[in-house]
């Protein structure tokens, strides 16, 4: 397992940098330029000259891109034009805000999707299997902000039950002092997640009540009770496991629209800004920290596997 471990964790880094050097390239390439974002569109061509040069922006660009990747080894992850902040810091403040977001959506979206995916299956062409497919279906081709706008016309514009607006402040503190504020943009996030993961968990439970182990249970005269919690559930969970950290990079892609419809001053609204502004620094930032989670995120499902299912046993091989 220790070597496994090592092995992953060497292919995590390598993972790491082969996107940031795609994401790096790509930046480079998108119509407009940091120079044009800080200094305005007024601006002279021997201002942006020389703001080029100071940046390092007349090197090569595979130049840039080690130097920039020197810095990263150092935890220096450049500093905002716009904001004339460190990334860094940055990053220290609105990463908890997006970690909140994102968390309580996946504990959440388990805590609905499991028991409801399992009622599916232990219920299979029912009419509460159909209501829940309908559902599922709907809740996962739906489009976020679309989701999240009906959502506030719902229950804030028409019922005035929660704020259209997100907490706000600097400090994760923030949104603990308005709970009402995080419940739409929650909700938003949790229903699509809830959507996508209750299939999973209904088509991993099928699969299981066709197995012999089921059949034999039933026949020792198990309850059924003892039947779901004891058998089915745990080994339908293994898919779920995997999916969960699979998952992971496309809530993050939900957390930027939801941040940005809400006004929710997380990581995801810190990208919308900085990619209206072009501040590189920062979009290359968020994407390292997104990058880092998504190999962490693969990383611990991929142990919880091997915890689960005692027949699995990685190697080195």
């Amino acid at each position: 397992m220790t070597r496994y471990l090592a092995r992953r964790i060497a292919q995590a880094i390598v993972v790491v940098i082969l996107v940031s050097m795609i994401v790096f390239g790509i930046l480079h390439f998108l119509p407009g330029s940091p120079a044009r974002a800080m200094l305005g569109v007024r601006a002279t061509p021997g201002a942006i000259k020389a703001f080029n040069k100071a940046n390092g922006y007349t090197r090569a660009l595979p130049m840039q891109y080690l130097l920039y990747l020197d810095h990263l080894v150092h935890g220096n992850l450049g500093f905002s034009y716009i904001r004339d902040q460190s990334v860094r810091s940055l990053l220290a403040l609105d990463v908890p805000k997006t970690a909140l977001l994102v968390g309580t959506s996946y504990a959440l979206a388990l805590i609905i999707a499991i028991p409801v995916g399992l009622a599916q299956a232990l219920r299979r062409n029912k009419p509460l299997d159909h209501a829940f497919t309908v559902f599922s279906l709907v809740g996962y081709s739906m489009p976020m902000f679309w989701l999240g706008m009906l959502l506030i016309v719902v229950f804030s514009v028409q019922f005035h039950l929660f704020p259209a607006e997100a907490p706000q402040g600097a400090s994760v503190s923030n949104a603990f002092s308005d709970p009402q504020a995080m419940v739409l943009p929650v909700a938003t996030l949790t229903i699509v997640t809830v959507a996508q993961f209750s299939r999973f968990m209904r088509t991993s439970a099928i699969d299981n009540l066709l197995q012999d182990y089921i059949r034999t249970a039933r026949a020792k005269g198990v309850s059924q009770r003892q039947l779901v919690l004891r058998h089915l559930l745990r080994n339908s969970l293994l898919p779920i496991v995997t999916l969960v950290g699979l998952s992971l990079p496309f809530v993050l892609s939900g957390a930027i629209v939801v941040e940005a419809l809400f006004n929710y001053p997380g990581m995801g609204w810190l990208f919308w800004q900085a990619a209206g502004a072009h501040d590189f620094p920062v979009l290359m930032g968020f994407t390292i920290v997104v990058a880092v989670a998504t190999v962490v995120g693969n990383l611990l499902a991929d142990i919880a596997y091997a915890l689960m299912d005692p027949r699995i046993r990685y190697s080195a091989s």
